[in-house]
């Protein structure tokens, strides 16, 4: 069950809401509605995230009686042992197969399902253990604190990556308001239109461009027009997809008193890739600041043993997206340009027109986002061939085979969207010009009054893509 979808949106969700504030136990409401809505979707691996909040809550009362560093280590490693196993026990399994071969050995069938969220709630016990560890938080009240933490059902399945420091005080109290729910519900609904309204739409998009290559087929069938329209559409896909996605869980945790953290800052705006890591997931950037970059010496080691820092954390940010080697090479990839960013590119860039800046940072992202879609390193390697025209002249899928008509209207109100910071920027310049409206009065209701229509608005339009079956992807699900 997705927050994009009638089931959660009509029936799920309202009848909670109900429960939750009648219920003189809101704690205990909000971890049995997290654990039921995730045995909707995992019935059986359910049992998995149980065990591992029992296993997180004893280890954590252990090193806040203690504070001994050999149970935080037994804690890290069973948390990324239980992640290795589900999540890239096949992968590591494809990487010595040709090994085995020469071998003469059979490699072993290993077919295991991916539990939906498991890098994000497992990500967030670590967080658990470090914090009690460094005396940065308090210890949880008991088992439901713990098991609320890693498990609440509006950030569990794709985050934000909440740090146990950041919510402790939360669990512990927090304010219930009107004024709170509806500001809430307002950035609920601007994420749900995200995701359902611009993001399915660009997926459509997106999934016919990539498509052509599946079977190596890009170079001879997809024209460089269409190759850069597809890769345009993902890029703005992928950051609808999660973008509205985290809104959702931060507008749903605001409705039940709680403020999650910022997960996305208008990251294509940026004017360099170390500015991108700053606004894109943020959440997941300090985390791997916090508890990998800075343990391995951070920037206070020699200059060269910085770089290996940074790539590092990125090669291995590659890997917690996927279990894949293009997602290895994904996080190599944005490592290298940090790393030269630092190294000598960033003064070239500062010293660069905005302009160039502004084109920069999109053409590294998109060109990065081509490894992160594709499954193989064949079909990336088709994919760039496409986007340098290297199609042939006859046959070739175009631009009109992609988008349906009135697609550059969901365009432009895409990239207005994604570039809004810079669109209000070019807006300001304007006003300047204009005559300065009296912001008082008629002006403020109208203004409500139109903001609670739009609202009203966006959440049928998305209500009524959804009930006529629209394409509904979510791509962080399988991470």
């Amino acid at each position: 069950m997705t927050f994009s979808s009638i089931s959660f949106l009509f029936y799920f969700l309202p009848i909670f809401i109900g429960i939750y504030f009648i219920s003189p136990f809101r704690n205990v409401a909000l971890l049995a509605g997290s654990l039921i809505f995730y045995a909707w979707g995992e019935p059986v691996l359910i049992l998995l995230l149980l065990i591992s909040l029992m296993v997180n809550h004893g280890l954590g009362r252990l090193i806040s009686a203690r504070r001994q560093t050999k149970v935080l280590v037994l804690g890290v490693v069973l948390n990324l042992l239980a992640l290795g196993v589900f999540k890239y026990a096949g992968f590591l399994i494809d990487l010595v197969e040709p090994v085995l071969e020469l071998l003469g050995a059979p490699a072993p069938d290993v077919q295991i399902r991916l539990p939906i969220g498991i890098s994000f709630y497992t990500f967030q016990a670590i967080s658990l253990l470090i914090d009690l560890h460094r005396r940065d938080a308090p210890p949880p009240r008991g088992f439901v604190d713990t098991a609320l933490y890693i498990s609440m059902f509006p950030q569990l399945i794709a985050g934000p990556i909440v740090r146990y420091k950041t919510i402790a005080e939360q669990l512990r109290q927090r304010r219930h308001s009107v004024e709170g729910f509806a500001d809430g519900a307002r950035v609920f609904i601007l994420g749900l239109a995200q995701k359902v309204l611009l993001a399915n739409t660009f997926a459509e998009v997106a999934d016919a461009a990539f498509a052509v290559g599946s079977e190596g087929a890009v170079m001879g069938e997809l024209s460089m027009a269409a190759a850069w329209v597809g890769l345009a559409a993902y890029s703005l896909q992928i950051y609808f997809d999660f973008a509205g996605y985290s809104n959702m869980a931060i507008g749903m945790g605001r409705m039940f008193g709680f403020e999650l953290p910022r997960n996305f800052n208008y990251p294509y705006v940026a004017e360099s890739i170390t500015e991108f890591w700053r606004r894109w997931h943020i959440t997941l950037s300090q985390w791997f600041r916090d508890y990998v970059y800075i343990p391995l010496g951070g920037n206070r080691v020699s200059r060269l043993r910085t770089y290996l820092n940074l790539w590092i954390v990125f090669l291995l940010c590659g890997l917690w997206h996927g279990a894949a080697l293009t997602f290895v090479f994904w996080g190599a990839f944005h490592g290298a340009f940090l790393v030269l960013e630092r190294a000598f590119l960033g003064k070239w860039l500062m010293a660069a027109p905005r302009l160039l800046r502004h084109i920069y940072l999109p053409l590294v992202v998109g060109l990065g986002w081509v490894p992160f879609r594709t499954n193989t390193f064949g079909e990336a390697l088709s994919y760039y061939a496409a986007l340098a025209g290297m199609s042939d002249e006859k046959g070739v899928f175009t631009v009109a085979d992609l988008a349906p008509k009135g697609m550059v209207l969901v365009f432009m109100v895409g990239l207005a969207a994604a570039f809004w910071p810079l669109c209000i920027e070019i807006a300001g310049l304007v006003r300047r010009r204009l005559p300065v409206m009296n912001d008082h009065g008629v002006f403020l209701w109208g203004r409500y009054a139109a903001l609670q229509t739009g609202l009203a608005i966006l959440f049928v339009a998305c209500a009524a893509a959804l009930a006529g079956g629209a394409y509904n992807p979510f791509i962080y699900f399988r991470f």
